[in-house]
């Protein structure tokens, strides 16, 4: 497996913007303008799956297992169509959600077909897709697995109780990375952030939706049900802290470098991330405050007037076999939604894998599962407001 793969990947955790095509686009819809929204009968087509024995998967760069020898090669993919007969046209067009976004909405406004019958976006984006009815529901009679096996912390999320429209693909912890050596001590707690040795050598996510469950968690908020005034007393500890010029700057997936290279020494970070740096690094730490970290998911959804559903409900569930799950856990190092593929790696006699199974950032240990929360979305009505604050504090 490629030891660089996390800092090649592109950001999949992307900051929204305010401003600029794709956002206005999003943010007209994610108000539910009433002629954006598609009643529940009208959101199917015919299903040609029977005849047609292939479907269109849209997913992000390198978010796939692949084959060390052939890139283009993906074994997890390849079994599927060797088991099934169905045919996968894999596209990896997927490089921001807005952008994303702006690019099929018109098709699911127009109550048009958009080409493809499954799609890979941030759980904060599928919130605006359920809220439109844009997805259509699964049929868990065809996936057995996912009812069996799909993590009980990312069944129910506030914006698809239950998981009718989306199955998380891969998941992840938004926590504080440091560098124990440099910093001479341990972070347990976000107010850690905070302390004068850190002045000037701490970053924040820029993202709104990447860094504000985080930071309410470390005011001892609740992040499944926190409230507007939540929001704005977190806003104002962090503008006092930018005001100061104890925090650096606000940053994408360039943390990474920034920690690498010594110029920061804690940050807001992602999980899967910090797997690589610590394979270059073992003295960067990833922490999961007391106070709780989020748990977010990148799910897989079925758009309206897809033309292969129950295809697409078949391999969906072919990547909640615990088998499957560990070969793509393996190589891509988020946190796995399938807890029962931990069992399938530990019982690898290859050390490296067997090792995996023991990671904490992989497969969740009990005591950092009891901390771990999935935020309430940030609903249409409120992400105006919010994003102009949070903008305006991250300079964007």
């Amino acid at each position: 497996m490629p030891a660089n793969r996390a800092t090649c990947r592109p950001t999949r955790r992307t900051l929204l913007r305010a401003l600029g095509g794709a956002a206005a686009l999003g943010g007209l819809a994610g108000c539910g303008v009433p002629a954006a929204y598609v009643k529940p009968g009208d959101r199917a087509a015919a299903d040609r799956s029977a005849r047609e024995r292939r479907l269109v998967f849209a997913n992000w760069p390198l978010y796939i297992d692949t084959d060390d020898e052939d890139k283009s090669k993906r074994p997890t993919l390849a079994a599927f169509e060797k088991r099934t007969g169905i045919d996968v046209r894999y596209t990896e067009e997927i490089n921001d959600n807005d952008e994303f976004f702006g690019k099929i909405s018109p098709s699911l406004m127009n109550h048009q077909a958009t080409g493809r019958d499954l799609i890979v976006i941030s759980d904060w984006m599928c919130a605006r897709f359920v809220r439109l009815g844009w997805v259509q529901e699964m049929d868990r009679a065809r996936q057995p697995n996912v009812t069996r096996h799909l993590d009980p912390l990312l069944r129910s999320p506030s914006f698809d109780r239950g998981r009718k429209f989306t199955v998380p693909w891969q998941s992840g912890i938004t926590g504080i990375a440091y560098n124990k050596r440099r910093l001479g001590r341990e972070i347990r707690h976000v107010s850690d952030l905070w302390a004068g040795d850190l002045k000037g050598r701490v970053t924040l996510l820029s993202g709104l939706d990447e860094a504000f469950a985080l930071l309410m968690q470390g005011d001892g908020v609740d992040v499944t049900k926190w409230t507007a005034d939540d929001f704005h007393r977190m806003c104002d500890r962090v503008e006092k802290l930018v005001d100061s010029h104890h925090i650096r700057r606000f940053t994408g997936n360039d943390y990474i470098k920034d920690l690498a290279s010594g110029d920061v020494l804690a940050c807001q970070a992602y999980s899967g991330d910090v797997i690589q740096l610590r394979a270059d690094d073992p003295d960067i730490e990833f922490v999961v405050p007391e106070e709780g970290a989020e748990l977010w998911a990148e799910s897989l959804m079925i758009p309206n007037l897809a033309r292969h559903k129950a295809n697409a409900e078949r391999l969906i569930d072919h990547y909640y076999e615990p088998e499957v799950a560990a070969e793509l856990a393996a190589w891509v190092n988020y946190v796995c939604p399938v807890p029962a593929a931990r069992d399938v790696l530990a019982a690898s006699k290859d050390k490296e894998l067997a090792a995996l199974a023991e990671d904490p950032l992989i497969f969740p240990d009990d005591g950092m599962r009891k901390r771990l929360a999935i935020a309430r979305d940030i609903t249409s009505g409120e992400r105006t407001e919010f994003a102009k604050r949070w903008n305006s504090l991250a300079g964007l």
